[in-house]
């Protein structure tokens, strides 16, 4: 059984298709799903598709609920209250995305600071995990989360692709490693493959952050290049060519090492 903590099934690419996106996953051994809420709107979608598929699909969905620092432009004095509310829900097994991107900047870097922030004093008060973004904003990042050393959650970097020193940087923080078809990327994801055997088994985890990156080591890509869960064993693949464990250990722990930080049923 595998567990995809990364799926963005709000994304307009799977409208109309979602029913067989999830009985592919359940084909292809994806047994639980962690939908992604990047926006109290998103996040309110997420929860709704966790509700909808529920029945047809027991035990499988689960949601974040969280602004993406994208996003942080759009906070407002309601936000945080709009998030507390939404975490209550049982599907709700996380806080984020959330977290600093410093690359494309589409919010300024003092108000995703602040909404960042904001979000780890919930995920503290909600005693839920973080679920982490960071791209090109490490060392301020690194910095915001020591501050909370002594309170922090449990937390995952979602879709990491940092260098080495950040790596060591992020599991110094007893912080968990998602890692995505970034792997498996002859292109770009060299560096990526040269460290990631330096993850402890028990802090690593998968996922695929479909539609988007689509794992360049399937033998078939779709013609829609729309990545979806049932993708996830090429991930695996991936990281397997690059550690010294088999693709059915690195299977198994990452599976169980995400039902255990996220609180799965």
């Amino acid at each position: 059984m595998l567990t995809d903590i990364g799926v963005n099934l709000s994304s307009s690419r799977f409208a109309g298709d979602i029913e067989p996106v999830l009985v592919r996953a359940q084909e292809s051994n994806v047994t639980k799903i962690i939908l992604t809420g990047t926006s109290i709107n998103e996040t309110e979608v997420v929860i709704e598709l966790c509700e909808t598929y529920k029945t047809q699909f027991p035990s499988m969905l689960y949601a974040t609920a969280g602004i993406h620092p994208h996003e942080a432009k759009s906070f407002n004095t309601d936000a945080i209250t709009a998030l507390e509310d939404l975490a209550k829900h049982p599907s709700v097994v996380a806080i984020g995305e959330t977290g600093l991107d410093f690359n494309r900047n589409l919010s300024p870097h003092k108000t995703q600071e602040k909404v960042f922030e904001s979000q780890i004093e919930l995920a503290i008060t909600c005693t839920l995990p973080l679920f982490l973004h960071e791209r090109d904003a490490s060392k301020r990042q690194l910095e915001i989360l020591r501050s909370y050393q002594n309170h922090l959650p449990k937390a995952v970097i979602h879709c990491f692709t940092g260098d080495k020193k950040t790596l060591f940087s992020y599991l110094d923080l007893d912080l968990y490693i998602g890692i995505t078809g970034w792997i498996c990327d002859e292109r770009r994801g060299h560096d990526l493959q040269n460290i990631v055997k330096n993850i402890p088994l028990n802090r690593l985890m998968v996922e695929t952050d479909a539609p988007y990156l689509l794992p360049r080591n399937m033998p078939q890509m779709p013609k829609s290049r729309r990545n979806e869960p049932a993708n996830l064993s090429y991930v695996i693949e991936g990281i397997a060519a690059h550690r010294a464990e088999s693709a059915t250990t690195i299977a198994e722990n990452s599976s169980a090492t995400a039902v255990a930080f996220f609180n799965l049923t």
